[in-house]
């Protein structure tokens, strides 16, 4: 697992480079809201967060004094690095279709899928009344399934098979192929991850 010092260093490199970019490239290729000629407006999940150019610094637009976890400042900041306004192509491919994936996949597992179907795989009106808080979209698959728009152009498919007597609860999440062209494999594990986890809080709320 990555230390606190390696997030502050990809944070560092990361706006180092972003930096260079013009702001209107900027909330161009991200898909972002820009505001006034120096801000943005990124939502991330059930956050909104304001991201100032070129210092790409972040506050939360609600709650200006609260901590935004380095994480997330990470895959958003990679994000921004990565989209360069890519389109997405509404084609669907699993974690381990995504180019150099492998790696991951025991993390992705444990970071994403295993909680989903831990938590809501006995639990579907749970999973549903989460991920419509959420802002969720429904899709046909499974027993219960959601598309989310985590960033612009990365839409994310969670999809929940309920268990029974017989067999086990099982899950799956889908991404846009294009996904390896805009996030690193280990971006990806994170942010499927931190929609799950979003997900469970609001269930416990």
């Amino acid at each position: 697992m990555a230390r606190i010092d390696d997030y502050k260093a990809a944070c560092k490199i990361a706006r180092e480079q972003l930096a260079l970019i013009p702001y209107d490239e900027i909330v161009r290729r991200s898909g972002f809201k820009g505001i006034g000629d120096d801000r943005f407006q990124v939502p991330f999940l059930d956050r909104t967060y304001i991201v100032t150019h070129p210092n790409f610094l972040f506050r939360d637009e609600t709650e200006s004094e609260k901590e935004i976890p380095l994480q997330e400042q990470v895959l958003i900041l990679h994000y921004i690095q990565g989209t360069g306004g890519k389109k997405t192509t509404r084609k669907w491919i699993a974690y381990r279709e995504i180019s150099g994936a492998s790696f991951y996949f025991a993390a992705f597992v444990k970071r994403a899928i295993d909680p989903l179907k831990q938590v809501f795989g006995e639990n579907i009106d749970g999973f549903t009344r989460a991920a419509d808080r959420l802002g969720g979209t429904a899709v046909e698959a499974g027993d219960a399934a959601f598309e989310f728009s985590v960033f612009p152009h990365v839409p994310t498919q969670l999809i929940l098979h309920a268990g029974d007597e017989e067999f086990p609860p099982e899950a799956n999440i889908l991404f846009d192929d294009s996904i390896g062209t805009i996030l690193s494999p280990e971006d990806v594990a994170w942010l499927a991850g931190m929609v799950v986890y979003r997900l469970m809080a609001l269930a416990r709320s």
